[in-house]
């Protein structure tokens, strides 16, 4: 990023109020410029694709898939965008599920507004940015041997839902080899394979929120 540019942002949230009252936020700093916004995952993919934002400020709560799946696709399919996620959940879960998906920061609604605009500077310039509240659950989280790989959390969604080994390869692009190795990883460290137990799962540590 060209340092006397400034930084493009992006929006996706389903609340137009939201989006309204962080867009007036970001207004006050001349180095922001908001280039888009979005309700929804696949018309922030879109959004993406169209306009490149440098930073996407993104909520867990969202239609179609949550900002968690939205974090993973586009760190796969626009790695040099940067996310912010932005929520009102304080959950350990979604937090490090947050952080496996390749979010740069995490920074709560709540949160001053001087607070989103420092994570939305750290990220701009490499860095990371997580809100009190938010570092202080990471700080407390103890290392726990069963917590699944990007990878995997994308396969235990995939199962969950009900689809097939070929169908997650298809849509994982990978082999069905590789999904069955994955498959019984996380049956290892979940002690659980049926997809009701799955779904159980990813709904309990925030996989499939709304």
């Amino acid at each position: 990023m060209n340092p006397a540019s400034p930084i493009r942002i992006a929006l996706v949230d389903d609340h137009s109020l939201v989006r309204d009252g962080i867009r007036a936020l970001l207004a006050v700093k001349p180095s922001f410029e908001v280039v888009g916004e979005a309700e929804d995952g696949p018309e922030a993919l879109d959004l993406c694709a169209r306009v490149m934002p440098d930073i996407l400020l993104v909520d867990i709560g969202l239609k179609e898939m949550n900002g968690l799946e939205l974090t993973r696709l586009l760190r796969e399919q626009y790695p040099q965008i940067k996310i912010l996620i932005l929520s009102m959940y304080d959950n350990q879960e979604y937090i490090a599920t947050s952080i496996r998906a390749g979010a740069s920061g995490y920074v709560l609604k709540n949160a001053p507004s001087r607070e989103i605009i420092a994570a939305i500077e750290a990220i701009a310039n490499g860095g990371t940015f997580y809100s009190a509240e938010v570092a202080l659950k990471l700080a407390s989280k103890k290392p726990d041997e069963t917590e699944l790989t990007p990878r995997e959390i994308q396969v235990l969604v995939g199962l969950a839902q009900g689809l097939n080994n070929k169908t997650i390869a298809r849509d994982l692009d990978i082999s069905v080899r590789t999904v069955e190795t994955h498959r019984l990883s996380i049956r290892r460290k979940l002690n659980v394979d049926k997809p009701a137990g799955l779904f159980k799962y990813a709904m309990e540590h925030g996989l499939m929120a709304r």
